[in-house]
């Protein structure tokens, strides 16, 4: 597909959809109790610990279950308002001590926290649920992971209100670890009599079904079309939601679902393309847009490191000087984000994350690299992207098949369904990919654990791996001195930019658009908005 009738087609094909949505009362009528939400498409599973969970199941396992801690709020100095990664709050936990030797951390359980079912929650069900998470392989078991939590034996039930955690090392992450989506509290006696020999932590059951204590229940899940949350009125964990009711409907033309927010039929949505939140944030009419630089997160080229030809660091780089970054940020991504590319210098010398590489379009210098590397007439190859971000993804990929092809390269485009996309990273077996990843915890190390480490974790997604840079970034985990680990930082920032198996193009922005009347709005680091804070004016 050539870049113009892309555009063109897509046009035309967001006002026909647009055109086609009726007039309704319902914006009128809609209780202030209740919130309507549109997205693309919605969770791939209600549980984050499944294999291939999408983003907006992390949402889901946010709402529904409980964790030990939670993270406090800040607000901005233009009053926009975010998560605290330096403010741990209670939520299951009402209270935790660190002993004096600092080798362990002991919760106190609400003792009137109960699951949906009634049951009681104990330290019992918490220490289940740790030690699935640990065991179960994949994404929560690397996540754990991140923070030194790595065993079912540093996981000790006290008595049923009383949970301890044994660090296995001095590990700055290790509280701020125990606070993200994935260490939920399951209801585990519901979960084990749903679970079979051959599936011993019940992944099968929770994928379509629920065992939480969260601040919401499930009221029906139908993939591909909507989930539906109520409110659990006897949750203790929290202040008490002022939402009853989120309908979350998966609407994947994106003209439709701008059309429904502006006539009032829903309240909220946040994955609409970067033109359409550009210009909700011009026009200050019925709705209102808020946007945040989404920390420690990058769009990103990434090359498997592991087959020819990627796995020559001079292909790579000729691809990085190959690439027309500017045409992208203004036509993929609408200038809806912060460039990281064209820095003055190929040196790091800031320990900022993440940055802009030296990296910039030069046609005749990615020539040269090519023809450096044995390839003068290129070579041919496949470039993926995820189907359920295409508003950004494909108008990206057909410029990087327009700018390829000038060096020789001729890139097959791939589009692969949202509902796969993680799956697909798992094989990793794509040559090339237009994708986006986000660290949870805000530290650039975290970032690299997770997509730069020879652990080769699915953010991997290049499977690269580098002794050298193993060892930068597990020193600089749990360096105590700050000029040695801003060195680490700088080093591993450096060695990654030099071979650039991912080549970095944009920090996006996490923009929602919603009614006026919908207050309480957080910026959160899992990118799913929080219904329990949100309510109508």
């Amino acid at each position: 597909m050539d870049r113009r009738h892309f555009l063109t087609t897509t046009a035309a094909a967001s006002a026909a959809a647009a055109a086609a949505v009726p007039a309704t009362a319902q914006a009128q009528a809609r209780p202030k109790d209740v919130l309507v939400v549109a997205n693309e498409f919605g969770p791939n599973s209600l549980d984050i610990h499944t294999v291939g969970a999408n983003r907006p199941s992390y949402g889901v396992s946010w709402l529904v279950y409980d964790r030990l801690m939670t993270y406090g709020k800040k607000t901005l100095p233009d009053g926009r308002v975010m998560y605290d990664l330096n403010k741990l709050e209670p939520e299951l936990a009402e209270s935790w001590k660190i002993a004096p030797d600092g080798e362990s951390v002991t919760f106190k359980l609400r003792r009137n926290a109960k699951f949906h079912d009634g049951t009681p929650v104990t330290a019992k069900d918490v220490k289940w649920s740790f030690d699935r998470a640990v065991s179960v392989g994949g994404f929560p078991t690397f996540q754990m992971a991140a923070g030194s939590l790595e065993k079912p034996e540093q996981f000790e039930v006290v008595d049923d209100h009383t949970f301890k955690v044994k660090f296995l090392r001095r590990d700055k992450l290790t509280m701020n670890d125990l606070a993200v989506v994935v260490p939920c509290v399951f209801n585990s006696e519901l979960v084990k009599k749903n679970a079979t020999a051959a599936d011993p932590w019940g992944l099968a059951w929770t994928r379509n079904n629920t065992a939480g204590g969260g601040a919401y229940k499930v009221e029906a899940f139908r993939p591909g079309q909507e989930v539906i949350y109520v409110r659990y009125d006897d949750w203790k964990s929290g202040p008490l939601p002022k939402l009853r009711r989120v309908i979350q409907r998966d609407v994947p033309n994106a003209g439709n679902r701008r059309a429904l927010l502006l006539k009032g039929d829903i309240d909220i949505t946040f994955d609409l393309p970067p033109k359409d939140f550009s210009e909700l944030a011009k026009e200050g009419g019925a709705v209102k847009v808020s946007s945040m630089p989404i920390e420690n997160s990058m769009l990103y080229l990434g090359m498997n490191v592991t087959k020819p030809p990627f796995n020559n660091p001079k292909v790579r780089q000729a691809v990085a000087y190959a690439l027309p970054y500017d045409r992208m940020f203004d036509n993929a991504l609408y200038g809806r984000g912060i460039k990281l590319y064209g820095a003055a210098s190929p040196k790091v010398t800031t320990t900022a994350w993440p940055q802009a590489t030296a990296y910039k379009a030069d046609i005749a210098r990615a020539k040269a690299l090519l023809a450096e590397a044995g390839m003068p007439n290129g070579f041919e190859t496949t470039l993926s992207f995820d189907l359920g971000g295409a508003t950004v993804g494909e108008p990206m990929a057909v410029l990087i098949q327009e700018a390829l092809a000038q060096i020789g390269i001729k890139a097959q485009i791939n589009k692969i369904p949202g509902a796969t996309w993680r799956s697909a990273l798992l094989k990793k077996d794509m040559p090339m990919i237009v994708n986006r990843f986000g660290g949870w915890l805000n530290f650039a190390e975290y970032f690299f654990f997770w997509c730069y480490h020879g652990q080769n974790a699915v953010f991997n997604t290049m499977s690269y791996q580098n002794p050298k840079m193993d060892k930068i970034i597990d020193n600089a985990r749990f360096a105590e001195s700050k000029p040695l680990y801003d060195s680490m930082v700088k080093d591993m920032i450096q060695l990654a930019y030099d071979e650039v198996p991912r080549i970095p193009l944009f920090q996006p922005t996490m923009d929602v658009a919603m009614q006026k009347d919908v207050m309480g709005y957080q910026y959160w680091f899992h990118l799913q908005p929080d219904y329990r804070q949100l309510f109508k004016a």
